[in-house]
């Protein structure tokens, strides 16, 4: 009996050391996904936002060699800021560089939007003005920048959105599926164990007939034993 019980012990045991076992992968891969939950901001969304500073910096960069090249900076702003002419001047596209930065940065990385539209707006807004401006203007008889500024402006509004689209949206939408997944599973695994942990179980079985003879015999044998002497 004692056998019995010790294995049925051990069994419990056993299932209760399984089930601690098997939840434990589980807590752990609920453990980092809530880490990357908590984090301010995603890996790819980050990507994102540091190729937006670069396509500020990158305009901001050519609009300022453009300057230099054409005269000198001070007598450049002058011309281009100070008389700014829509048909020559290209610091509207250092200004639409500088709009591009502050909605996209203001969306995506402080409001944290998970909507494509505030990239749509100013990809749209981009590409009518660049494409207005080319057609009207006289960038064209400017020499290299006149080409190189709005086609390096146009492409990287565009890159902006495709990397928007296809790889901060769909990648984050699949991680945070996956986190809810691996949570969900934490939550039930208590419960598939909920069987075997039970305390309630362990009991003591009835005492057998067996077990009260032989403890009847062990009573009697003294008194037996004093009768054999008396007699």
């Amino acid at each position: 009996m004692d056998s019995r019980c010790s294995s049925s012990a051990d069994s419990r045991l056993t299932g209760r050391e399984g089930c601690s076992i098997n939840s434990t992968p589980i807590c752990r891969r609920s453990e980092s996904y809530e880490g990357k939950e908590m984090k301010c901001i995603s890996d790819v969304r980050r990507t994102f936002c540091l190729f937006v500073t670069f396509d500020f910096l990158f305009i901001t960069l050519l609009w300022i060699i453009e300057l230099n090249v054409n005269g000198g900076i001070q007598k450049q702003l002058d011309i281009e800021v100070l008389h700014y002419n829509y048909r020559a001047s290209f610091f509207d596209i250092f200004l639409l560089a500088v709009f591009r930065f502050a909605a996209l940065i203001l969306a995506y990385a402080v409001c944290k939007l998970r909507h494509w539209w505030a990239i749509a707006i100013t990809t749209a807004v981009s590409c009518a003005f660049l494409i207005i401006k080319v057609i009207l203007s006289k960038l064209l008889s400017q020499g290299t920048f006149g080409y190189l500024l709005p086609i390096v402006s146009f492409v990287l509004a565009w890159i902006e959105t495709w990397l928007l689209d296809f790889k901060v949206l769909p990648q984050e939408a699949e991680d945070q599926n996956r986190y809810q997944c691996i949570v969900d599973a934490a939550e039930r695994a208590p419960l598939v164990c909920a069987g075997p942990l039970s305390d309630g179980q362990f009991y003591s079985p009835p005492e057998s007939a067996a077990d009260s003879d032989e403890e009847l015999d062990d009573k009697h044998e003294p008194e037996k034993g004093l009768i054999q002497r008396v007699m």
